[in-house]
């Protein structure tokens, strides 16, 4: 599956575009569309021009290719696309699709307790505010 272009439209309005590098809520070197060094690519720890928006696009469609391929590995059932579009944001967000304990229980056909799940993923405290 492929992240939906309303799931595009809703991971970069909660990050924002940013075109030079700053610090995130815990300190981490971000830039772009939330693009940090685990990502690959650019890295925002020792990058210190600016990007120009295309640029920008060109990175997030980068790194959401990645994040979409991990998340059709990690998830093993058929999922829809606004739940798909969800597990891209999280990994996105968290890196953790492999070991999150909301994707075990999504694999063995619990979505009400894979949905909980979620809310075991609330730090740092400024991403639910």
């Amino acid at each position: 599956m492929k992240l939906s272009d309303k799931g595009r439209m809703a991971l970069i309005s909660h990050e924002g575009i940013v075109q030079s590098r700053y610090k995130d809520s815990v300190g981490v070197w971000t830039i772009g569309v939330g693009h940090t060094t685990a990502a690959g690519g650019i890295n925002p720890a020792n990058f210190t021009g600016t990007i120009t928006l295309k640029e920008v696009f060109d990175l997030f469609g980068h790194d959401v290719a990645n994040y979409e391929a991990a998340v059709n590995r990690a998830v093993k059932v058929p999922v829809k696309q606004h739940q798909f579009d969800a597990l891209v944001s999280f990994h996105y967000n968290t890196g953790a699709i492999g070991k999150a304990t909301l994707v075990k229980k999504l694999n063995a056909g619990d979505v009400a307790g894979a949905t909980k799940g979620f809310d075991a993923w609330v730090k740092p405290k400024e991403i639910t505010e």
